[in-house]
C-alpha cells in the first residue's frame, strides 16, 4: 500500500468521524416492488436497507431527465456494464421498473437520458442486495420507478462540439414518447457525433540510447465521426404478464489521421471505419403462481464493418513503402435467457435459470507494403462460440441489519476457429459468488464480496490487427483462453448531512491467465495469455454538501481508484504492471445549484491520469495532467435547458521505448510526443413539447 493510499484513507475516515455527531435524516427506506408491474407503498416497513429518493429530493437541481436525477443520487455511480458477450454479468447497475432494458446496446444511461424527469415517481438505491432484485454482480444498483399516468411528449435536442483549430461536429435528435397506464411506446431518431479529447498539436522528439536527438518533428492529429440511428421501444401488458421490445438500426463512421514532420522527414498515418449495425431485444415477465415469476429474454445483434489503415514515411528524400491494412467482415450475437424467481417470503428470494448464447466474427484482413502483400497469422478467420450457462442465486435478509446473497453459475463453452487457422477448444468454469451486507446502525454499512469472475474474450484478438501510429502490426492468436479472477472485496460506507457520503473500498484479485501482450515468432506480437497476476485496488468516494459552510446548494466531490498490478513479462521474465490499467485517476469536483437563477454550474479537475503498455518490442504509454472540465446549465422553464461545457488540458505526453532486439533489450531509440490537446466547447439545447 503506497503512502498516498494511506493518506487518502486517513483523510476520508477523518471526514466521516467529524460528521458523526451531525447527521441529517436520510432518504426514506422502502420495500422493493415485485412482479412485472407491481408498485409498493413507501411506508411498508417489511424491507429495510433500500433508500428511496422522491422528486422533491432533486427539486433544487431542476432536472430535465431521469439521468439528471440518478447522477445526483448520493453514493451511486452509473455503470452501463462491460458490454461483453452474453447477458449474465455483462449489463449495468441501472434498473427501470425493477428490470434492466431489453437491449444490451440500449444502455441504462441512454434510456434514462431520454426519459423526462416528470415521469419519475421515485428512485430506489439498493445496496448489497434485496429480495426480488437481480444485482448482476453489482454491490449497488438504482431502480427507477416511473409513473403510469397518461402522457405524450416530444423531445428535440441539438448539440455541437466546437474545437479550437480542429474539426467541429454537429448533431441532434427527436424523440416521441406516449404512455397510458402500463402501456408505453417511443420512437427515437438521432444524428450522433463522436469526438476525441486528445486531438491537438505538439512536438515529437526521438533520441538514441545516449540521449542524442535523432528527430525533432512537428506533430498534429485529428479524429471525428458520427452516426445516424433509429430506435423503437414498446412496453405493455401481454397474456397476464409484461412485454418489453426494442429495435435499432445504426450507421456509424469514424476517421482519424496524424502527421509527424520536419524539414527532411514526413510520417503520416490515417484510419477510417464504416459500420452498419442493428439489434432486436425482447423481454417477457409473467407471474406463474403466487410468489413465482418467469422472466425470459431474447436478444439478437449484428454488425458489418469495413476498416482501412495506411501509413507512409519519407526521410531525407527517400520514401519507405506505404503500409496498408484493411479489414472487413461481420459479427453477430444471439442470446436466449430464462429464469424463474420464487419470493418465498418478504426476506428470501431464490432464482434459477439458464442462458444460451451464440457469437460469431467473420473477418478478412490484408496487409501490404508498397503494394506487395505480406502474410499475417490468422489474417482471415471465422470465430464462433456456443456458450451455455446455468445459474442459481438467493438473497436472504436475515434481519434489518444483515443481508446475505449467494449463487453459483456453471459455464460451458466451445470456441471454434476456421479460415487461415483451424482450432477448437472447450471450457468449463464454475463461478461461485457470495456477498454480505451489514448495517450495524443508521448511515453505516459494510459490504463484503467474494466471487470468481470469468473475462469474456474479444474475438478481434483472434485475428490480425495494426497500429500504424506506433508502427505496429499484430498477428492473431488462436490459443486465447478466458481470463479468470478470484475477487475479494470489502467496502465501508458512511452517510452524513443529507447528501454527504464517504465510501472506502479495498479489492484484491488473483488473476489466472492474464490477457496482455505476447511475443510471436517472426518478430510479431499478439494479445494472449501470459501467466498469472494480481490486482490490488483502493477506492475512495467522498461527497461533502457545502450548505453548512455557507455555500448553499453546493457539493464537493472526490473520487479515485488506486490500482497496483503485477504480472511476469513473457519477454523479459521480470515483474511488471499489467498493460492498460490506470494506476490512478483522481476526480476532484465542485457543483452548485443556484435556484434563484435557475442555473447549475460545476468544475471537475483531474490532476493526473495515464497508463502504460508493455509490448515485446517496445514499452510505452501516456500521461496527462491538469485536465479541467467546467459546465454551466440554464433552465429557464421546466421544458427548456441550455448547457455549455468547456474541456481543456495542456499536459498530454505519449512516451515509448523501442528495443533493438528481444534478447538483449538494447534500446534502439526513445520517443516523446508532447501534445497540446485542443480546447473544445460542447453545446446542447433541449426542448420538451
Amino acid at each position: 500500500m503506497t503512502k498516498t493510499m494511506l493518506l487518502a484513507t486517513a483523510a476520508a475516515l477523518s471526514i466521516a468521524s467529524a460528521a458523526h455527531a451531525a447527521d441529517a435524516p436520510q432518504a426514506a427506506q422502502a420495500p422493493i416492488p415485485t412482479g412485472p408491474t407491481a408498485t409498493a407503498p413507501l411506508d411498508d416497513a417489511t424491507q429495510k436497507g433500500v433508500l428511496v429518493f422522491t422528486p422533491d429530493f432533486f427539486a433544487a437541481q431542476r432536472p430535465n431527465t431521469a439521468l439528471d436525477m440518478v447522477d445526483r443520487v448520493p453514493g451511486f455511480t452509473a455503470d452501463d456494464g462491460a458490454g461483453t458477450r452474453g447477458f449474465e454479468g455483462s449489463v449495468g447497475n441501472i434498473l427501470i421498473n425493477n428490470n434492466r432494458p431489453a437491449s444490451k446496446n440500449d444502455a441504462g444511461t441512454d434510456v434514462l437520458e431520454r426519459t423526462p424527469a416528470s415521469q419519475v415517481d421515485r428512485i430506489e438505491l439498493i445496496r448489497g442486495g434485496a429480495p426480488g432484485i437481480d444485482m448482476q454482480g453489482f454491490s449497488v444498483v438504482v431502480n427507477v420507478i416511473l409513473k403510469t399516468a397518461a402522457s405524450r411528449q416530444s423531445i428535440v435536442t441539438w448539440n455541437a462540439g466546437l474545437f479550437d483549430g480542429g474539426h467541429d461536429v454537429w448533431g441532434g435528435s427527436y424523440q416521441f414518447t406516449a404512455k397510458n397506464g402500463a402501456r408505453s411506446w417511443s420512437v427515437l431518431l438521432s444524428d450522433g457525433t463522436s469526438t476525441s479529447d486528445s486531438n491537438g498539436v505538439g512536438r515529437n522528439i526521438r533520441r538514441d540510447a545516449t540521449g542524442k536527438v535523432l528527430r525533432d518533428e512537428a506533430f498534429i492529429n485529428d479524429g471525428w465521426g458520427g452516426s445516424d440511428s433509429a430506435r423503437v421501444n414498446y412496453s405493455g401488458p401481454l397474456a397476464g404478464g409484461k412485454i418489453e421490445a426494442t429495435g435499432e438500426y445504426k450507421l456509424h463512421d469514424w476517421q482519424e489521421w496524424q502527421k509527424i514532420s520536419s524539414p527532411t522527414a514526413l510520417r503520416y498515418s490515417d484510419y477510417g471505419e464504416d459500420t452498419k449495425s442493428g439489434e432486436l431485444g425482447l423481454t417477457y415477465i409473467r407471474p406463474l403462481a403466487p410468489k413465482w415469476t418467469l422472466e425470459t429474454r431474447v436478444i439478437h445483434q449484428f454488425e458489418t464493418f469495413d476498416n482501412v489503415s495506411t501509413g507512409s514515411e519519407t526521410d531525407g528524400g527517400a520514401s519507405e513503402p506505404e503500409q496498408r491494412f484493411t479489414a472487413n467482415g461481420d459479427s453477430s450475437e444471439s442470446i436466449l435467457r430464462a429464469l424463474v424467481r420464487n419470493e418465498r417470503s418478504a426476506a428470501l428470494t431464490i432464482e434459477a435459470g439458464g442462458e444460451i448464447a451464440y457469437n460469431m466474427l467473420d473477418t478478412h484482413q490484408a496487409y501490404s507494403e508498397g503494394g506487395v502483400a505480406v502474410a499475417l497469422p490468422s489474417a482471415s478467420v471465422k470465430v464462433e462460440e456456443l456458450r451455455g450457462e446455468a445459474f442459481t442465486k438467493a438473497t436472504w435478509r436475515v434481519n434489518p441489519k444483515l443481508t446475505l446473497e449467494g449463487g453459483l453459475r456453471l459455464e460451458t463453452s466451445t470456441i471454434k476457429q476456421s479460415g487461415d487457422a483451424s482450432a477448437e477448444e472447450s471450457f468449463f468454469y464454475p463461478k461461485p459468488r457470495f456477498q454480505a451486507t451489514w448495517t450495524p446502525k443508521a448511515n453505516h454499512q459494510v459490504r463484503f464480496r467474494f466471487e470468481r469472475e470469468l473475462g469474456q474474450l474479444d474475438f478481434n484478438d483472434f485475428a490480425a490487427s495494426s497500429d500504424f501510429d506506433d508502427g505496429n502490426v499484430f498477428g492473431g492468436n488462436v490459443d486465447l483462453k478466458p481470463e479468470q479472477r478470484w475477487i475479494s472485496e470489502v467496502t465501508f460506507e458512511r452517510r452524513f448531512w443529507g447528501e454527504g457520503i464517504v465510501s472506502i473500498g479495498y479489492r484484491h484479485d488473483e488473476i489466472i491467465d492474464v490477457i496482455d501482450r505476447l511475443p510471436l515468432p517472426g518478430g510479431l506480437s499478439a494479445t494472449g495469455n501470459i501467466g498469472n497476476g494480481t490486482l490490488d485496488k483502493l477506492s475512495v468516494n467522498i461527497v461533502v454538501p457545502t450548505d453548512r459552510f455557507g455555500i448553499k446548494g453546493g457539493r464537493f466531490t472526490f473520487k479515485n481508484d488506486w490500482n497496483e498490478t503485477h504480472v511476469t513479462d513473457p519477454t523479459t521474465h521480470q515483474d511488471r504492471p499489467i498493460s492498460d490499467v490506470r494506476p490512478t485517476q483522481a476526480n476532484i469536483g465542485f457543483q452548485q445549484d443556484i435556484t434563484a437563477w435557475k442555473t447549475q454550474w460545476g468544475v471537475t479537475w483531474l490532476p493526473l491520469l495515464g497508463l502504460g503498455t508493455y509490448d515485446p518490442d517496445q514499452t510505452g504509454g501516456w500521461r496527462g495532467a491538469a485536465y479541467l472540465e467546467s459546465f454551466i446549465e440554464y433552465k429557464p422553464t421546466p421544458t427548456l435547458s441550455l448547457r455549455a461545457q468547456l474541456n481543456m488540458w495542456d499536459d498530454f505526453v505519449i512516451r515509448r521505448t523501442v528495443y533493438a532486439d528481444r534478447d538483449t533489450r538494447a534500446v534502439a531509440f526513445t520517443e516523446e510526443r508532447d501534445i497540446n490537446p485542443r480546447t473544445f466547447w460542447t453545446l446542447r439545447l433541449r426542448k420538451t413539447f
